[in-house]
């Protein structure tokens, strides 16, 4: 779902660690050195777009492509299958709570910030050898999914998805650490850019992609003699009854081929040169490993922001909750207002992807000309404001070209808040705990929006589409608050 000037004390000593296994609060940079980052001239346009060209862009691409390729094949994509292969609605339901996985992924970040593989670590380093175990594991995963058969046994595919989705949040772990430490703060807006982009691509092949395949690979013959002997056993009902059309072979032939395209992502890490940490030295004993590994993290973010690391965790947990909250009443807005699911598909799928990578490459070019919090506050504006462009077509009615302008303006926010927010949580990290910081950040970011939208139901029913979509666009009022306190507070950033 899942890229600048930084805004807050610089998390990027340079100078080794003392002989002892915590390391201290990285220092604050001098007011020279804020000075400077926040008095610095606009970076040339054909300088700017340059940086998408260069290799870490290009790496940043390709390994984004990794990270969402497996998101749908063990969520939307997965429940389509289920469903076909005529499993109940409810089961379905509880299966997606395997996406639990990426929300609780900061419980193991300490362990991949900072465990090494053995034999792979001494290779390849700390950040690739993770990367290359996960997408193995990942790959491995979807070859169990698709030689299981869900009607004969769901075990076996309930449990290879367990496994993807957990191999798949600790790739996002140490890609994000990757990212974070490939690159300085001011290029975090491209590279973000870049990444979104391989993963938006991924998610259209794993979503649409992996359904054109499974029609491709099925056998017409079989699925008329299925819906034939369906139809004799119950007349005038054949082809409705679940499972009717199934065929778990040609399912097999698309996961198949999903599990052979992350071989993208390994054949990049294998390219690919271990970025430049600040190493730390071994632990003499259990205790201190764990306290390095588990409590300094969270301890050195306290120690560096103080206060403000209040105003930081305020701004990360709310930012993107209007866009949430509508999201999850929209699908159910076009079946009601009696768009069609080509209609859908073709409007908010496919063209919505590609307004959001417009978004994303415009946000992050943004935020390398004129900083990350003035984009900051550009992408939660449009993001809330959009939200009444829904509440106007909801009183609209259907129209197809209403549709593609409200999708264009919705989703062009939405990538350019995107690549401003991934920034900022990058700016925010420590190099020497990235893996376990960020996926502290990035899990937070969902779990008050998706706690306050599951009432999204209750409040359209009781208020209708129009007044739920210009209460979310009010819910935005706050965040435009945190992130004008975050400027005043935090003017390196700016």
């Amino acid at each position: 779902m899942n890229a600048d000037p930084h805004s807050a004390p610089a998390a990027r000593p340079t100078a080794p660690p003392p002989a002892s296994a915590v390391a201290p609060p990285a220092p604050a940079p001098s007011a020279q050195a804020e000075g400077a980052l926040v008095n610095a001239p606009p970076v040339p346009w054909g300088q700017v777009l340059r940086t998408y060209l260069e290799p870490a862009s290009l790496r940043m691409f390709a390994l984004g492509f990794s990270a969402g390729l497996p998101l749908l094949l063990v969520l939307g994509t997965l429940s389509f299958r289920l469903r076909e292969a005529g499993i109940d609605r409810a089961t379905i339901g509880f299966l997606s709570w395997v996406g639990l996985a990426y929300a609780f992924k900061w419980c193991w970040a300490p362990l991949v910030d900072r465990l090494p593989i053995p034999l792979l670590t001494r290779t390849l380093g700390r950040r690739r050898s993770w990367l290359l175990v996960s997408q193995v594991a990942i790959a491995v995963g979807l070859v169990g999914m698709a030689l299981s058969d869900p009607r004969q046994a769901l075990g076996p595919v309930v449990w290879c998805a367990l496994a993807v989705a957990f191999a798949s949040a600790t790739q996002d772990i140490a890609l994000d650490a990757f990212r974070i430490e490939s690159a300085d703060v001011r290029h975090q807006g491209v590279l973000a850019a870049t990444y979104q982009t391989g993963y938006r691509l991924a998610m259209i092949w794993a979503g649409a992609g992996v359904l054109w395949l499974a029609a491709w690979a099925e056998v017409p013959a079989a699925t008329a003699a299925a819906v034939a002997d369906l139809a004799a056993a119950a007349p005038a009902a054949g082809s409705l009854v679940p499972g009717a059309r199934y065929q778990n072979t040609a399912w097999q032939t698309a996961y198949l081929v999903m599990a052979a395209s992350m071989l993208l992502g390994v054949v990049t890490v294998l390219w690919s040169k271990e970025p430049q940490r600040t190493e730390l030295p071994p632990a003499r004993n259990l205790a201190e490993w764990l306290r390095g590994a588990l409590v300094e993290p969270f301890a050195d973010f306290l120690r560096r922001y103080r206060w403000q690391a209040v105003l930081i965790l305020l701004l990360i947990g709310t930012y993107r909750i209007s866009d949430v909250v509508m999201g999850i009443m929209a699908n159910p807005f076009y079946v009601d207002m009696g768009y069609t699911k080509q209609e859908v598909a073709t409007v908010t799928k496919v063209y919505g992807v590609v307004m959001t990578l417009v978004g994303a490459f415009l946000g992050g070019a943004l935020t390398v000309r004129f900083g990350v919090h003035r984009i900051l506050m550009l992408g939660a504006a449009l993001s809330a404001a959009t939200n009444l462009l829904f509440a106007w077509l909801a009183g609209h009615g259907h129209d197809v070209t209403a549709l593609i302008g409200v999708i264009s303006a919705d989703n062009l926010s939405a990538g350019i808040a995107s690549a401003a927010f991934i920034a900022y949580l990058s700016g925010l990290t420590n190099v020497q705990y990235s893996a376990t910081q960020y996926a502290l950040f990035s899990s937070m970011m969902l779990l008050a929006p998706k706690w306050l939208a599951g009432f999204s139901g209750v409040a359209v029913d009781a208020v209708g589409y129009a007044s739920f979509f210009s209460a979310t666009a009010l819910l935005g009022v706050p965040v435009l608050v945190l992130v004008w306190i975050s400027m005043k507070k935090m003017p390196s950033g700016a």
